[in-house]
């Protein structure tokens, strides 16, 4: 591929990260995934970080504690949780997993976002004693509104626990998304902005939610903290000045999983961290070229809705009419040119197998969300792309869509 969808370079940098790792004698977490979690925090401009080791697990740990947490009498199994039906598959899945039910609303076409007076359709019709949170997705780094949420939240009593895999630096108001509610979560899987191969976040400034998380990741572990972890003996954070008996890393409380990371991630993250902003300008760079180039054919293809406070994961593109020009059409002239692309999620209630007993539920509910999944793709718009690469973008498309025109 001439232009991959995503790419990671292992320079000099990234080369030191893992050999420190190595020459700590450690790879379990250790130093920097305390320093990562500390360094990440501070990004987002949230009080806590758990590293966890993907995107998934950090939405079913954050589910989870939300479901271990008493002061949360709502949120407890079969309770329902609106999200997006536009996302990667890993959101509903996350919700199944916790023993939630996920209840999809539509979007909107031209940034992902929910279909916020659907939200409060469903919760004045029915819904307000089951419906327990709302997991917005910031899609391909595209914020929700933030403020409409949270005054949903506040009326309707519910949880908000942002969605921020796609959306790392993001902007909305001045803040940071992930910083905009009780809970959050981030991935940084290869193709995303910040890049560690595999490794996810939960960030919250509620001191009891992160400590149920950090417990939850370490199969429901008593206690992590520092003293526990170096020796059998008094735990500050127990209840009374109980000794216990046995190894507290092997004395558990909760049902949990094993979430735990590597050093290897959270190196490779902390040396991607350092040029978060520069990759952030990249990215909003790239698209804002592409879209100058291309906005011509706004009447064949829908380019991304342009932000300055977008932090890209992706150059999502929108076909008007495939009796015009399929998606499978565009899709195959651009492979077999070098441009790699990745079909839209789709609409995960209509047309994700997996989900298939919801299929007749939401049949002809979600107009925007069918459309966008049926006709939808990507392209990259990475950090390493070239002002060759993105001419040569620009070139194809042309080859492509002046075709169409004539």
């Amino acid at each position: 591929m001439k232009v991959p969808v995503g790419n990671f370079i292992i320079g000099k940098e990234e080369k030191e990260a893992i050999n420190k790792v190595l020459s700590s004698g450690r790879i379990s977490e250790g130093r920097f995934t305390k320093q990562f979690e500390s360094e990440w925090a501070k990004y987002i401009g949230t009080k806590f970080a758990v590293a966890v080791n993907s995107g998934t697990s950090a939405l079913i740990a954050g589910l989870l504690a939300l479901i271990y947490d008493k002061r949360f009498p709502k949120i407890k199994p079969g309770a329902k949780v609106i999200t997006s039906p536009v996302t990667y598959i890993a959101t509903a899945n996350a919700i199944k997993l916790a023993g939630l039910e996920p209840v999809f609303v539509d979007i909107d076409p031209n940034d992902f976002t929910l279909n916020y007076d659907q939200i409060e359709s469903l919760l004045i019709k029915d819904g307000k004693k089951q419906i327990c949170a709302i997991i917005p997705v910031h899609l391909f780094g595209f914020p929700n509104n933030m403020q409409r949420l949270k005054e949903i939240s506040h009326k309707y009593d519910i949880v908000i626990f942002e969605d921020s895999a796609q959306a790392h630096g993001s902007l909305f108001n001045g803040k940071k998304v992930g910083s905009l509610s009780l809970l959050s979560e981030f991935s940084f899987y290869i193709a995303h902005n910040i890049q560690a191969g595999e490794l996810g976040v939960v960030n919250t400034d509620d001191p009891f939610l992160y400590r149920l998380i950090k417990k939850i990741k370490a199969n429901g572990r008593m206690c992590d903290c520092a003293e526990c972890l170096r020796y059998k003996g008094l735990c500050k954070h127990s209840k009374g000045d109980i000794i216990f008996e046995v190894d507290p890393r092997f004395h558990h409380e909760l049902i949990g999983y094993n979430f735990k990371t590597t050093e290897f991630q959270t190196a490779l993250a902390l040396s991607q961290l350092k040029h978060a902003d520069e990759i952030f300008r990249k990215r909003s760079f790239n698209v804002k070229y592409l879209n100058s180039k291309l906005n011509k054919y706004k009447d064949l293809i829908q380019p991304p809705h342009y932000s300055k406070n977008v932090s890209y994961l992706a150059y999502p593109i929108i076909i008007k009419d495939q009796r015009v020009i399929s998606k499978r059409s565009i899709r195959k002239h651009l492979e077999e040119r070098g441009i790699e692309t990745r079909s839209l999620f789709g609409c995960i209630p209509n047309q994700q197998p997996s989900f298939k007993e919801y299929h007749k539920i939401y049949k002809d509910l979600l107009p925007n969300a069918d459309f966008v999944g049926n006709n939808g793709f990507y392209i990259g718009c990475h950090q390493y792309l070239s002002k060759q690469d993105l001419d040569y973008i620009v070139k194809v498309f042309g080859e492509i869509l002046n075709g169409i025109k004539k």
